[in-house]
Parts: structure tokens; sequence; C-alpha cells
């Protein structure tokens, strides 16, 4: 089972996200709350694996709460909820670690994907969210030269495969793709995390746009 806690300021939303994920067979919530710091304590205390953060809370907010979940237990998986104002916040999101973003007036089957991709070590973005990214969001020139730099560190294989990241592929398919095994595409991963010092694949993803080496 994947242990969730679900955190937003509007008990009705911890309400519905609660009786939608409750309702998947592998999806147990075992924590709600209605503040940032609040959820930081009950993700300790239950031992979650996802945690699904609105952005904005009462005394920690979604970007400060995901902050200190990164500190005391990263191993915690986080999934920012977001709505279309919350635009400026994204980036700072990703760059926190936060491992997806999903829409608050998302498909509840998109959710519990969402969930469930974000458990299994991979990113998620909603196709909203991924616009919001990639155009409002997108990458500054400033950065870019930086960007490309960091890039520089990685093999020709491990940039190979951190552009098909930054398309969406998941291990699976990126294994597909260059007829590799999922395992062997995992050690790249890590390879690759390791030597940009990124926290998780969506930082990977907006590093190859920022640099201009996407596909």
């Amino acid at each position: 089972m994947i242990r969730v806690l679900v955190a937003d300021d509007e008990p009705l939303v911890v309400a519905g996200i609660g009786a939608v994920l409750g309702a998947a067979e592998d999806v147990e919530v075992t924590a709600v709350a209605q503040d940032g710091r609040t959820a930081v304590e009950q993700a300790i205390r239950h031992r979650v694996d996802v945690a699904v953060l609105d952005i904005g809370m009462p005394r920690l907010d979604g970007l400060a709460a995901l902050a200190e979940l990164r500190r005391r237990t990263p191993d915690v998986r986080v999934l920012m909820l977001t709505a279309f104002g919350d635009a400026p916040n994204v980036r700072d999101a990703l760059d926190g670690g936060a491992a997806g973003f999903v829409l608050k007036n998302c498909a509840p089957d998109e959710l519990v994907r969402a969930v469930r991709a974000v458990h299994a070590g991979e990113a998620f973005l909603s196709p909203a969210v991924t616009r919001l990214v990639l155009g409002l969001l997108g990458p500054q020139r400033a950065g870019r030269r930086r960007a490309a730099e960091r890039l520089s560190a990685l093999s020709a294989r491990e940039v190979q495969v951190a552009s098909l990241v930054a398309e969406g592929l998941s291990n699976a398919e990126i294994g597909a793709r260059l007829h590799m095994s999922e395992t062997t595409i995992k050690t790249y991963m890590s390879r690759i995390l390791a030597k940009l010092g990124c926290a998780n694949r969506v930082q990977v993803a907006l590093l190859v746009r920022d640099a201009g080496a996407g596909s």
C-alpha cells in the first residue's frame, strides 16, 4: 500500500482528495492536515510515502513545508496541488524537490496516477502544469549557459537518457527506446541525479530544457 498524507487548508478539498485516493486499491490515506506545520509533523509521525501538499496553507505554506520535508525526511515524495494562479510558485517548488504537480481540478484518475508515479520514483506533471513550466516559467537566457555547463558533467549516454527524461518518458519507455533494461536505466538515472545534484527527475528535465538540450 502507498501511504499518503493529504494537506490543504480547505476541509472539503481534503475530504474529496481523501475519498478519491482511498478508493484506489493500492493507496491508503494515513494522515491529513490543514496547515503546513501539521503536514510535516503528520508525514513524519505516520511515515508516509507520498505527501500531497497544497501551496497556499497557513503556518507553513506548501513551499516551506516541502523544504522542511526534504530536510527532515527526504524519502517522502511530494506531490504539489496547484491552481493556475500559483504559476509563480511552480518553478520554486520544482527546484525545491517536488516530485510532481497536479491541478486542483484534475480528474480523479489523474490524481491517482500522479500518486503512483511519484511513489515509483517517476516525475509527474499534468499537461496544463507542463505548459506553465515550459511556457510561463521557461528558461531565461542568463541560465542557459549555466545549465549547459552542468550537463557537460554527463557522458554522452547520460545526456541521451536525461533528454528522454525531459520528453516525459518513464524508465521503462527510455529502456525500450535505447534497447536497454529498465534496471540499467535506473542505474543511469542514479548517476545523473548524483552528477547534476538534482533531487528528482523533474529537476533533470528542467535543467535539460534550460540548456536547450531536449529533443
